[in-house]
C-alpha cells in the first residue's frame, strides 16, 4: 500500500496497488473490489501498446502505463491498521465525481461515519466526492 493523505480523527487514505492487497481488502471488508480492480487492470493492460517491436522490451513503461491508466483503488484504515472505507477513484484521481464508487463492510453506506475522511479524499484530489454519486447501494 502506498499512502495517499490524512484524514480526522486518525485515520489515513492509502493506495492499494497490488492485486494481493485488493484481496486482502476484499476479505476484511466483505465485497468484491478485488473482482474491479482486476478487470481494469486487464483494461489497462490491454490498452498499453509497445513503444518497440524488440520482442525482449515490449514489456518496458508497461506497468507505468497500468499504474497511470486504471482507476486509484484505496483504503481507509484506523489507526490500527483496521479497514473501514473502500473507494474506487477516476484514473490519477482526475475528474469529476463520475467514475467513483465509495463504500463500507459489506458494501454499507460509509458516508454517515466516514463522510469527513471522504471529504478529505476529496480535497486531496480536488474532486466531489458526495454519497449521490459515488455510493452505488443508496435507496
Amino acid at each position: 500500500m502506498e499512502y495517499v493523505c490524512d484524514a480526522p480523527h486518525n485515520r489515513t487514505w492509502f493506495r492499494l496497488v497490488t492485486e494481493g492487497e485488493a484481496i486482502a481488502e476484499s476479505m476484511e471488508m466483505r465485497h468484491a473490489v478485488e473482482k474491479h480492480y482486476r478487470r481494469e487492470r486487464e483494461r489497462a493492460a490491454e490498452a498499453f501498446h509497445p513503444n518497440t517491436s524488440v520482442f525482449i522490451e515490449q514489456d518496458i513503461n508497461k506497468e507505468d502505463h497500468i499504474r497511470r491508466s486504471m482507476p486509484l483503488f484505496l483504503t481507509l484504515r484506523d489507526e490500527e491498521g483496521t479497514a473501514l472505507v473502500t473507494a474506487m477513484l477516476p484514473p490519477r484521481g482526475r475528474g469529476s465525481g463520475g467514475g467513483c464508487i465509495i463504500v463500507g463492510p459489506g458494501n454499507a453506506d460509509p458516508y454517515p461515519e466516514h463522510g469527513d475522511a471522504i471529504k478529505a479524499l476529496a480535497d486531496h484530489y480536488r474532486i466531489t466526492l458526495d454519497r449521490s454519486s459515488c455510493y452505488p447501494y443508496r435507496r
